[in-house]
């Protein structure tokens, strides 16, 4: 999981695009704990491959998302049509 995701729906909840029934901080803090998910270290490496991933937006959060996914070797779980369509890394939609 990068801390960038739980970055995100901090946001998404602060504009009301995403709705919870409590505050997001302690549901993210139990839902990673649930759900036993480990954490991707956001590093360099990550940074510098967001350059070579193949997104039609320039969302830095989606992009270090997606770069995460792609230094680490991982399959990105979304349900994000911009980030569906993304060159250079394992997608499996979320819908």
């Amino acid at each position: 999981m990068s801390p960038i995701s739980v970055w995100e729906l901090l946001m998404l909840t602060r504009k009301g695009r995403v709705e919870l029934e409590e505050d997001p901080v302690p549901w993210a803090r139990r839902t990673l704990e649930l759900l036993q998910l480990h954490e991707a270290p956001l590093m360099t490496e990550v940074a510098l491959k967001t350059s070579a991933i193949g997104i039609p937006h320039s969302d830095p959060a989606d992009r270090l998302i997606a770069a995460s996914a792609r230094v680490f070797d991982l399959t990105l779980l979304t349900a994000d049509a911009k980030l569906i369509g993304a060159s250079g890394i394992e997608i499996l939609a979320n819908r």
